[in-house]
């Protein structure tokens, strides 16, 4: 009789683990508690699904806060083989202008189907509005609309999420089937952070602030556009500070950015510029200098009144504005988590040490990238070893 897998979440890590199972005579099973399989993935589909990063792999893999751990399954199933392996599904790919990699479509509805009927047709069986409430070595409790039953695996392999975006599936249940030092404890990534703002700064709201440099520490300097919200800032930037903001959190430091509003002007250039003209207003004098009205507001709101004038401080100012912040946005609202199954907590083949029956994977692994396609390469990546890991164990 075949050996039977049951995998727990229909996300993208438990269907690249189905995937890879598939190829043998395993009989598989996937339980999911949605009416429906990959929502975090249709949601993160809706305007244009970026799946990888065409960008080099040596510094695609450092985007990672574990990178020597996710390392060797990233470099093998890297944004080529992503490429590769959506072309089997008919689905062709392109790599944008920025290097993102996306379906010619841009959606993820068509790949989502034409992967479950392959998946289907392999004999993989979808159970769904399936939670499973408790783990027990190789035996789990199911529980749907009209029943509660037990049954037993050979292996089981855990693709639960983490625990942002809640709605979608990804609650953080399973961590009561774990023990709190197998968990590195979660935290927002990818989210906006937060910022008290007085009632001057509420006509910039919903408006970027465009081409600016931003740092937490001057060596990981990022550059793009930051949209000034009600709560504070948000926007691709903010995601990429997100893991130098956390350190500074976890050391009980003040959290704090750093913004440069005119990056391509030297702080001599925009000295001159900034030189008083009695003829012209403070204001005429700042954007003929190169600041919009959105810059000119957040200086106004951030720097003290009676340096205005003062050309050096301004110029001092505007190269390099402190920012104090006051947190980031809940979790639940957090494209991404930090934290998660801890890498002690598993062999190399993500096979749980306290309990070898049961594998994990995707992203409820202790690691974070900011976005950009490297989410969901890791969610493939470790989806794949997971299953490759089960099937050495069994066979």
């Amino acid at each position: 009789m075949s050996k039977r897998v049951a995998i727990i979440g229909a996300g993208p890590a438990g269907l690249m683990a189905a995937e890879v199972l598939s190829q043998y005579d395993y009989q598989i099973e996937i339980f999911e508690q949605k009416p429906s399989a990959a929502r975090k993935f249709l949601m993160a589909g809706k305007t244009g699904l970026n799946i990888s990063h065409a960008e080099p792999i040596d510094t695609f893999i450092q985007r990672y806060d574990h990178a020597m751990w996710l390392s060797p399954w990233v470099r093998h199933w890297d944004a080529k083989w992503i490429q590769s392996w959506m072309q089997g599904l008919g689905i062709g790919s392109y790599v944008g202008s920025s290097g993102r990699v996306f379906p010619i479509e841009m959606k993820a509805a068509p790949l989502l189907r034409a992967w479950l009927k392959r998946l289907a047709d392999d004999g993989v069986k979808f159970h769904y509005r399936h939670r499973c409430i408790n783990l027990s070595n190789n035996q789990l409790t199911i529980q749907n609309q009209n029943q509660q039953f037990n049954a037993t695996y050979d292996a089981i392999i855990l693709a639960c999420g983490a625990v942002s975006w809640s709605q979608l599936g990804s609650d953080g249940a399973w961590q009561q089937w774990l023990s709190e030092h197998q968990i590195e404890p979660f935290q927002a990534s990818n989210a906006g952070v937060l910022k008290a703002w007085s009632p001057f700064m509420q006509d910039c709201f919903g408006q970027p602030l465009k081409r600016v440099d931003a740092w937490v520490n001057a060596e990981n300097k990022t550059h793009g556009d930051i949209v000034i919200t009600h709560y504070g800032f948000e926007s691709g930037v903010i995601y990429k500070l997100g893991r130098d903001l956390r350190d500074q959190k976890s050391q009980k430091q003040a959290l704090n950015i750093h913004l440069d509003l005119l990056p391509d002007m030297t702080i001599e250039q925009l000295e001159k510029k900034l030189q008083a003209n009695k003829k012209q207003s403070l204001t005429n004098v700042w954007r003929k200098a190169g600041l919009d009205s959105v810059k000119i507001n957040l200086l106004r709101e951030i720097t003290d009144k009676n340096i205005w004038s003062d050309a050096k401080q301004m110029a001092q100012q505007i190269k390099q504005l402190n920012i104090s912040l006051d947190g980031f946005r809940p979790i639940e609202e957090a494209i991404s988590c930090a934290g998660g199954v801890k890498q002690i907590a598993l062999s190399a083949q993500l096979q749980l040490r306290s309990n070898p029956y049961v594998f994990c994977c995707g992203e409820m692994l202790d690691w974070d990238a900011p976005t950009g396609g490297y989410l969901l390469t890791a969610c493939f990546a470790t989806g794949r070893a997971a299953g490759a890991g089960v099937h050495q164990y069994l066979a």
